[in-house]
């Protein structure tokens, strides 16, 4: 490993195991489950260490309203919603295993957990939730959005920083 991660050079990657695989493995379709995780940072002040690696919501959340919506998300659904008009996915079906929603002082985790996702649905999903948090939407409006299958009824999407993959399970 010291060799590989010493001809990695200055990109901000380190390897830190290394696992034999079959010839035939394939890192995406193989996967039997992957978790996404979302972090929000809610406070008033601007971020420094966290900047364009966190959502910034200034307005407070209310974290029970946002659980609540996230519970009608689980199981096996038609996410249409939450899909990008450029995804190649063949259908809009997916199985929501968990999701977790926590919260550590002025930050907030939105975990979801997944066989696979459409494009932008997590980031689409946290968006509306987070309309939920901000009071913009009550738990009606989440499920009027979410069964539609519409994209356009679907809150805009939470940016890309803040968004990281946290486990890949074969």
């Amino acid at each position: 490993m010291p060799a590989i991660n010493q001809n990695i050079g200055n990109k901000p990657v380190t390897v830190l195991k290394i696992n034999k695989a079959n010839k035939k493995f394939h890192a995406r379709h193989d996967a039997k489950k992957r978790t996404y995780e979302y972090l929000i940072v809610n406070r008033q002040s601007p971020l420094t260490l966290q900047k364009n690696k966190a959502w910034h919501i200034r307005k407070k959340l209310d974290i029970k309203a946002m659980k609540k919506g996230a519970k009608l998300l689980l199981g096996t659904h038609d996410f249409s919603t939450y899909r990008a008009a450029s995804c190649g996915a063949k259908s809009p079906v997916r199985t929501m295993e968990k999701i977790l929603i926590k919260k550590n002082k002025d930050k907030v985790f939105l975990q979801f957990t997944s066989r696979s996702f459409l494009q932008q649905q997590v980031r689409s999903m946290a968006g509306c939730i987070k309309y939920l948090g901000e009071g913009k939407w009550n738990l009606n409006n989440f499920k009027y959005s979410f069964k539609s299958k519409n994209r356009s009824k679907c809150a805009p999407p939470a940016p890309a920083c803040g968004l990281y993959l946290k486990k890949i399970s074969y």
